[in-house]
C-alpha cells in the first residue's frame, strides 16, 4: 500500500505492479489522487495540533508510507524543533528512504514493523531510545485501519496501544466510511480486487475505535471537516466523504 500511494502521487519509489494497482484505483474513483492529498493535509492538521495546542512531544506514525511531503516529522518539528518522530511500516522500502530524508536528524527514526505486534513497536530500540512511554506520546493510525478486516480486531490493537501510553496521550484514527455513496462501493470493491483488502466502516465503528477516551472536538468527522485551515465554502464533493476521521485524549 505505501508504494501504491506513492504511484499515486506520482512518486518514483513503486513498481510497475503498484502503478498498475494506482491506475485501477483511478479507473474506479477518478479523484482517489486527490483523496490521498487529503489524507496528507490531515495528517498535517492533525499533528499541528498534537504539538501546537494538545503538547505533545513524541509521536509513532504507524503505517507512515513512504516519505513525500509535510511528513510528520516535518510539521510536529516546524512546530517545535524538538518533537521525537518514529515512523513504523510494515514495507522493508520505507525504513531506508525515511532514514535517508532523516539523515542528521537526532530526534527522528523508522522501523520495519507491523503495527499488529504492539510489543514489537514499542519495544523497538529506536522507539525505547526516543519515546519515554512515562511521557504524554501520540499514537497516528491514519490511512491504516482500514487495511485490518475486523478478525484482527483493530479496535482492541488500539485499545491495547493506549493502554501502555501514559495519561495526557493522543490517538488519531482514519477509516474508510462505509456509505450509500457509489464511489465508496467502487472504491472498497477496486481495493480487494487489486489489494485483498479495504475495509469500509460506518461512523458508529470508527467512533469505537476511541473507546475509553475523550474525544477532541469536532469528533468523528469527514476530512475537511476536521479543523479546517479556512471555512469550509460549501457542501463536500462525494469523494471528500469517503473518509472518517478524528483525535482522541487518554484522561
Amino acid at each position: 500500500m505505501a508504494r501504491v500511494h506513492d504511484a499515486l502521487l506520482g512518486g518514483m519509489e513503486n513498481f510497475a505492479s503498484d502503478r498498475s494497482v494506482a491506475r485501477r484505483l483511478k479507473d474506479a474513483v477518478p479523484e482517489v489522487v486527490e483523496l490521498v492529498w487529503c489524507d496528507r493535509a490531515f495528517v498535517g492538521r492533525v499533528v499541528d495540533y498534537l504539538v501546537r495546542e494538545a503538547g505533545i512531544r513524541q509521536i509513532i506514525d504507524l503505517g507512515a508510507g513512504l516519505p513525500t511531503v509535510e511528513n510528520t516529522h516535518e510539521v510536529a518539528q516546524f512546530a517545535d524543533p524538538r518533537t521525537r518522530v518514529v515512523y513504523v511500516d510494515i514495507d522493508p522500502m520505507v525504513e531506508p528512504h525515511a532514514r535517508a530524508l532523516l539523515k542528521g536528524n537526532p530526534y527522528t527514526d523508522a522501523i520495519t514493523a507491523d503495527a499488529r505486534d504492539v510489543d514489537g513497536v514499542l519495544g523497538h530500540p529506536a522507539v525505547t531510545r526516543l519515546v519515554d512511554l512515562a511521557q504524554p506520546t501520540a499514537i497516528l493510525a491514519i490511512g491504516l485501519l482500514h487495511l485490518f478486516p475486523d478478525r484482527d480486531d483493530p479496535r482492541r490493537l488500539m485499545r491495547t496501544y493506549m493502554d501502555r501510553l501514559a495519561p495526557g496521550s493522543h490517538l488519531a484514527v482514519s477509516n474508510m466510511y462505509a456509505s450509500d455513496n457509489p464511489k465508496a462501493k467502487a472504491l472498497e470493491t477496486m481495493l480487494h480486487v487489486t489489494m485483498g483488502t479495504g475495509y469500509f466502516r460506518d461512523r458508529a465503528a470508527v467512533e469505537s475505535f476511541f473507546d475509553g477516551l475523550v474525544l477532541v472536538e469536532p469528533g468523528v468527522v469527514h476530512f475537511p471537516e476536521w479543523h479546517p485551515d479556512e471555512r469550509l465554502p460549501g457542501p463536500l464533493a462525494p469523494w471528500e466523504e469517503l473518509l472518517l476521521g478524528g483525535v482522541a485524549r487518554k484522561p
